[in-house]
């Protein structure tokens, strides 16, 4: 049995004071968001944690190009020595074969997945499957049904986000990351409802997050959901335990996960 994975999220964005740089940052519910430091920085530290990998994620793609995304991995990839997921606005080709090119192992693809499905198979076909990551940002709405949202959050699809997971395994996904955007932040536990229905529908790694306050809230996700990995960006940004304590916590809760390198 392969070890559950714990994965930092670091979400990008553009700098206060310098409009040509990008920051780490947090959020809440997608909405405002805090500035918490320099990328390169911030992934070394989580090396020196024993991270298993990182997930890089511009969230002002529109603002910024994958080129300007593509030039802050290569100064992350001089420095540490660890697998990426990185995603944020890429919509072809041309994105895909850049940031790999720049030091990412993965590319997560959410709006331009959702808008043009047949990108999934033809850039699945190209670098292979284990390099296509489909991310899944999605709400529950008030008559509780969940609803698949792009462009950052603002545009609701009609998706079903189970529906749709299989659907993106199907066309050639080889991991899916799903994020409720109504946990996002707010550090109350993660929405497990999906994560646990879709786990015992697809044969593909899931990794969920938005929501993480405590280490049981990894735990859970572990134990309940049976997901592949976590990801988490405020929980690390914001309180004194860093990875190895939650290691330490998660694993004592009965986890199989890796702990140290």
């Amino acid at each position: 049995m392969s070890k559950k994975r714990l994965i930092p999220k670091l979400q990008l964005a553009t700098s206060r004071n310098n409009p040509n740089k990008l920051v780490v940052v947090i959020t809440k519910q997608f909405g405002d968001k805090i500035e918490i430091g320099d990328p390169v920085s911030q992934s070394k530290i989580f090396q020196d944690q024993s991270a298993d990998e990182l997930i890089f994620l511009n969230i002002e793609s529109r603002k910024n190009n994958v080129k300007t995304l593509s030039e802050v991995i290569a100064k992350v990839s001089e420095e540490i020595f660890m697998p990426m997921t990185v995603g944020g606005g890429v919509s072809c080709d041309e994105d895909f074969r850049l940031l790999l090119s720049h030091g990412a192992d993965k590319i997560s693809i959410n709006t331009k997945a959702v808008e043009s499905p047949e990108f999934i198979t033809e850039m699945s076909n190209k670098y292979g499957a284990q390099c296509v990551v489909v991310s899944i940002d999605y709400k529950k709405e008030e008559d509780g049904t969940f609803q698949v949202y792009t462009q950052g959050g603002t545009h609701a699809t009609g998706l079903d986000p189970i529906q749709w997971a299989i659907q993106a395994e199907m066309l050639g996904a080889g991991e899916l990351l799903l994020t409720c955007i109504d946990h996002d932040g707010m550090r109350n536990g993660l929405e497990l409802q999906v994560p646990s229905s879709l786990v015992q529908q697809v044969n593909i790694p899931i990794i969920c997050g938005g929501g993480c306050g405590l280490a049981k809230h990894f735990s859970d996700a572990f134990l309940q959901a049976n997901v592949e990995a976590v990801c988490a960006g405020s929980f690390f940004a914001h309180r004194d335990q860093n990875l190895i304590q939650t290691r330490s916590q998660i694993s004592n809760a009965g986890v199989e996960i890796r702990m140290q390198n």
